[in-house]
């Protein structure tokens, strides 16, 4: 389906703090550089007919103070839009509300940055379990999409990539994500052996290792 080593190794991964809606939240950020132009990123990103070929589909009104619905996933409000380039939208799962911005810029010969932030408030109880890879390794799983989509124009068999991501392939893809996650955390100052914990129950959620 994707090339493992070469999608990993294609997404920086960083983790670091900020005040953000006048307090100190964390923040986990992915990005990628793609070969599209960025119009036609935002459109992939955007477009409400556009997004379930790749990612999820999505319900809702996309545009500035809608709400949307991805399904099975996280809904929420779009409090920012600044077209082609970021937006930014409330992310809420259950009970839990977090939030998310993305940032797209047009880098040099016609390629295209994205750049992803998820931050969440500072005692978010997941965090001390499953680290910043609780919701990274999920970012890593939708720059798969994304690639896919991207670079072939064609929408992504949901059925082939499930199918994917039981097989052994998919299974060393979590491993390395996870692994990613973990060595973002400790360059942002985690403790080493506590984000290899945190790491390791990322990579068992993901791959259904838990016993």
């Amino acid at each position: 389906m994707i090339d493992v080593t070469q999608q990993i190794n294609a997404v920086d991964r960083r983790v670091g703090r900020r005040v953000f809606k006048a307090a100190e939240a964390r923040v986990v950020t992915v990005s990628q550089t793609y070969d599209a132009p960025l119009d036609d990123v935002w459109d992939a990103c955007t477009n409400p007919e556009r997004i379930p070929r790749w990612f999820l589909p999505v319900t809702g009104e996309l545009r500035l103070g809608g709400r949307y619905q991805l399904k099975g996933n996280a809904g929420g409000t779009i409090e920012r839009c600044d077209p082609p380039r970021s937006f930014a939208a409330t992310w809420e799962y259950g009970d839990e509300s977090s939030w998310i911005e993305l940032r797209l810029t047009a880098e040099e010969g016609g390629g295209t940055r994205f750049e992803l932030d998820h931050l969440f408030r500072i005692d978010d109880t997941k965090w001390g379990e499953y680290g910043p890879g609780a919701v990274g390794v999920g970012w890593d799983m939708m720059l798969v999409g994304l690639t896919l989509h991207l670079s072939s124009g064609a929408p992504v068999d949901s059925g082939e990539a499930m199918t994917w991501m039981g097989s052994e392939d998919g299974r060393r893809f979590v491993a390395a994500s996870s692994d990613g996650w973990y060595a973002a955390n400790v360059a942002s100052g985690a403790d080493p052996v506590r984000a290899r914990e945190a790491a390791d129950r990322t990579t068992a959620f993901y791959t259904g290792a838990r016993g």
